[in-house]
């Protein structure tokens, strides 16, 4: 797998950067870092294991390439708190940074001044579509939100009660629970929304709201949210109430895979983290690097960057019960010989 993705992410390069044949002439490998050239990613709730496999591939790539990497940002999920973080990163001078912005408009203008600056900054799971950041890659959170209601309402027959929670001003996690009910909505006529809560990733929010969505709706069927901390709360809720509640999420960590397997939860739609990662520090680098390439746009007229790809789609996995054990991140790790975001 090392092997394949090495050679995928050498041909993806060298296929974006063939209209440089000039460069190619003074050098016989431009593809590679300066010493001391480094690349950052930079989260919110830093603890949190979905970014773990994020970085390990982020990390992998710069490896490839000879480039220095950290990874960075706060065990809070709060939005001041990251932007800290993220000037803490801007102020070492990276050549870039892969950064997932808690909310889009607070990181506007911090965006703004590390390109300013001189310092690359593409986004990643979510976006800051008005700043000035050279690229997005997330999965698609529409299609997400989609699957995960066919999912859900193929398993009650088509009919029945729903809920969800929800974390407002997180943009993927906004984009995933609007497409899960329009999908309700456009081809489930009878599945019948019951009510919304804000979990804001906690589980213990997560266990109320669900005890109090059941006891005032006796029929509640299912309950989806966009991320996988507030599963755990909904799940035991359920559970107390004689597991009648399906619980389906986004992400995975590695209660959430037991609980999976144990039935307790009834599925998740998971990104591709490492692609999320691989392909994030691609873009990065690519975007700190655009003198490579002249291609034949008004880049040079705009002052766009001429490595700029608006969008990138990394993909998503479903996890079930016969899957999950494919999830595992400390067995992931194991396998991989490395010691995760300690380096």
């Amino acid at each position: 797998m090392r092997k394949i993705l090495s050679t995928l992410a050498t041909a993806f390069v060298t296929t974006a950067l063939l209209g440089s044949g000039h460069v190619a002439a003074q050098t016989e490998n431009p593809f590679k870092c300066q010493p001391g050239e480094k690349y950052v990613m930079n989260v919110m709730v830093s603890g949190v294991e979905y970014w773990f496999p994020v970085y390990e591939m982020f990390k992998q790539a710069g490896q490839q390439f000879g480039c220095e990497t950290a990874y960075t940002g706060t065990p809070e999920y709060d939005v001041t708190k990251q932007i800290a973080s993220f000037d803490q990163a801007l102020a070492q001078n990276p050549a870039g940074i892969l950064v997932h912005p808690m909310n889009s408009d607070p990181f506007v203008e911090p965006i703004n001044r590390a390109v300013d600056q001189g310092v690359a900054v593409v986004t990643f799971a979510a976006d800051s579509p008005n700043s000035k950041r050279t690229s997005f890659i997330t999965s698609d959170n529409l299609a997400e939100g989609t699957y995960a209601a066919d999912a859900v309402a193929e398993a009650m027959d088509g009919k029945g009660e729903y809920a969800v929670l929800e974390n407002p001003g997180q943009d993927n996690h906004d984009k995933r629970v609007a497409a899960f009910i329009a999908r309700m909505e456009a081809k489930w006529p009878d599945m019948k929304l019951v009510g919304r809560a804000a979990s804001n990733q906690d589980p213990a929010k997560a266990y109320q709201a669900v005890l109090s969505l059941i006891q005032a709706n006796p029929d509640l069927g299912a309950v989806f949210m966009p991320e996988a901390n507030s599963a755990i709360g909904a799940a035991q809720a359920s559970k107390e109430n004689g597991g009648k509640v399906r619980v389906m999420l986004a992400d995975v960590n590695e209660n959430i895979l037991d609980m999976i397997k144990a039935g307790d939860i009834f599925g998740s739609v998971n990104p591709n983290q490492g692609m999320q990662g691989y392909m994030g520090f691609m873009l990065l680098w690519m975007a700190a690097h655009p003198e490579l390439i002249d291609p034949m746009n008004d880049y040079a007229r705009s002052g766009d960057n001429a490595m700029a790809v608006p969008f990138v789609d990394n993909g998503f996995s479903i996890v079930t019960a016969e899957n999950a054990d494919d999830f595992y991140w400390d067995d992931y790790l194991k396998r991989r010989g490395t010691k995760g975001i300690e380096e």
